[in-house]
């Protein structure tokens, strides 16, 4: 294959503008989300190796420069990128519409790719020469270190002009979106699939979250050129109307990619259609009116505290109001074990295990304590990674033949894929929240070289090392179906249809592994003795009286005797537990 025929294949320019452009943003997010991969390789290794062997391996510009730069790449280039791609694609093909103003689309792609070349620095020598690292914002809602005489460390003004422009995609992106339901609205006889409402809710939930954004980010230029000046107070709060929002821009289409594939996976109809609209209008009203729940540190009176803390736990009704619908609606169904399956079932788990250390975020007292810590690292670092990326895995795997008309080069690289990453991202969250525990904060580059928190730090290295190992092997197979995979037959298929055809070709079997002989085990085991269900009731009552023995070893109990003993402990209680009721039939 010649160079001219791999760019044809990666960019799909023989495909319509739209499919053009999406799959350009789609490449696109994917390069600055692998840069940001390497820069969060970075912090792991700085991190481990002043844990391990008490020397740094790099500058601490490079470390901090590498925490933003992972931040800004992963969340804005890939994430957000990746997110409009999707919103863009099944506009067009869920609402069968012409697309309009392409000019518009591809001002709004041009605009959000410099925007993060702006944001990187350094780039130029302005007004002198410094290192230039933009990282030294920390995070940016700092507010106002990085401006001229507010602040003794000056960043290049590109850095704001960069956010200006990722402004500038939002509000360009979301327009040309919303234009395009206003145009179906018009033909439409019915209401639109629960999926494609939320596609449009996340939107305008961009659109508004983004407007704080934009605002402290006009205001910065301004102060910049010393023509108005600044509040930091005003200006921090500003920002965080987007700092909260953009956990639910991120984490809701993950919510329409379940509404999208759990009912089709399942094919079964959606158990509730009508609390999956309220739902969605429920999410958009409180997701963008508490940015100060991130800001319980500020002096800001108790009332308007509290009154965030009562408006966080709202968010709660419509997420465990799509909990109950989805499951509803999975519940009895004969499923086939696939990848597709695989991720959307781990993006609906996650979400329920990281929305559980939100609440517990969004307390007042509980925030007291872990405020800034690693232990909110560890909490948003879920939801993202066993929740929002495995649902746009889910979603990827099937669109890529939607888009291409190319199945997947391997299911067994598919499948590698799915396990050491979903591995990998489990064993870093445990990492992150571990080391939150210990009282580190955020950002924390030298830490206290105790053995538990080195062995946390290991956790989060060796973690990070496998979800990125196999996110590269995903990246290898995608490359290698854009250029060699075999010809899908999709032409006139429903997207159910395609959903599950896709699905049938990543299953656990067809990537060569086989579930017979496990099976034949367990139906040995039931017909003999006591069945499977009573010995697994006595191994762990057998588990449990072991589990004594670490606790008496123990001594003063700062060793890892007393883990050894909650965990026999627990798992003797889970082998107990279930087996025996199902066993006795009370389940």
């Amino acid at each position: 294959m010649s160079l001219k025929d791999l760019v044809i294949s990666l960019f799909q320019l023989d495909k319509d503008w739209t499919t053009r452009i999406v799959m350009g943003m789609l490449v696109l997010g994917l390069i600055w989300g692998l840069l940001g991969v390497i820069d969060s390789l970075m912090v792991r290794i700085q991190e481990t190796a002043w844990g391990t062997y008490g020397v740094l391996a790099m500058t601490s510009q490079e470390y901090y420069g590498g925490i933003t730069l992972h931040a800004e790449r992963d969340l804005f280039g890939f994430a957000e990128q990746v997110e409009f791609a999707l919103f863009i694609y099944f506009t067009i093909k869920l609402l069968n519409i012409q697309p309009r103003a392409k000019w518009l689309l591809n001002a709004a792609f041009i605009a959000i790719n410099i925007s993060m070349m702006f944001m990187e620095g350094p780039i130029v020598v302005y007004p002198s020469f410094n290192d230039n690292y933009f990282s030294a914002t920390d995070w940016y809602y700092l507010s106002p270190m990085g401006i001229p005489s507010y602040s003794q460390y000056v960043v290049s003004p590109l850095f704001f002009i960069g956010w200006l422009l990722l402004d500038s995609f939002t509000y360009m992106a979301s327009v040309w979106i919303i234009y395009h339901y206003y145009i179906a609205s018009k033909s439409l006889k019915e209401k639109l699939p629960v999926a494609l409402v939320f596609f449009l809710m996340n939107t305008l939930l961009y659109a508004i979250g983004y407007s704080g954004v934009t605002a402290a980010d006009i205001w910065d230029v301004l102060a910049y050129a010393g023509i108005v000046g600044l509040n930091p107070i005003a200006n921090q709060i500003a920002f965080w109307i987007f700092g909260h929002a953009i956990v639910y821009m991120a984490w809701l289409p993950a919510v329409a990619a379940m509404y999208l594939l759990i009912p089709t996976l399942a094919n079964k109809p959606l158990f509730s259609d009508r609390m999956g609209r309220v739902s969605a209008l429920l999410y958009l009203i409180f997701s963008n009116n508490v940015p100060i729940h991130h800001l319980y540190m500020v002096n800001l009176p108790v009332a308007i505290k509290i009154l965030q803390e009562v408006l966080t736990y709202a968010v709660v009704v419509p997420s465990m109001m799509t909990f109950l619908n989805l499951w509803a609606t999975a519940k009895g169904a004969q499923v086939n074990f696939n990848v597709i399956t695989a991720f959307i079932s781990t993006a609906f788990a996650g979400a329920i295990a990281a929305g559980v250390t939100g609440i517990a975020n969004a307390t007042i007292s509980f925030d007291s304590i872990i405020h800034n810590s690693m232990w909110v690292v560890g909490h948003f670092h879920a939801m993202i990674l066993l929740s929002i990326v495995p649902a746009a895995m889910a979603v990827l795997y099937f669109m890529i033949p939607m888009m291409t008309g190319r199945q997947w080069y391997s299911s067994k690289m598919a499948w590698v894929h799915y396990i050491g990453y979903t591995i990998g991202a489990s064993i870093l969250i445990i990492g992150f929240e571990m080391i939150g525990f210990y009282g580190v904060v955020r950002r924390a580059e030298i830490y206290p070289r105790v053995p538990g928190l080195v062995l946390a730090e290991n956790l989060a290295t060796v973690g990070a090392l496998l979800a990125e190992i196999s996110t590269l092997v995903w990246f290898v197979n995608l490359v290698a179906t854009l250029v060699k995979g075999r010809t899908a037959k999709l032409e006139g298929l429903s997207l159910g249809q395609l959903i599950n055809t896709v699905a049938m070709s990543l299953d656990w079997t067809s990537a060569g592994f086989k579930l017979n002989n496990f099976n034949k085990i367990g139906k040995t085991m039931n017909n003999k003795a006591l069945g499977i269900d009573w010995i697994l009731g006595i191994i762990g009552a057998l588990v449990i009286i072991l589990s004594t023995i670490p606790l008496a070893l123990g001594g003063d109990m700062y060793n890892a005797m007393p883990w050894a003993w909650i965990f026999l402990l627990t798992l003797g209680i889970i082998l107990i537990s279930y087996p025996v009721l199902k066993g006795a039939k009370s389940l």
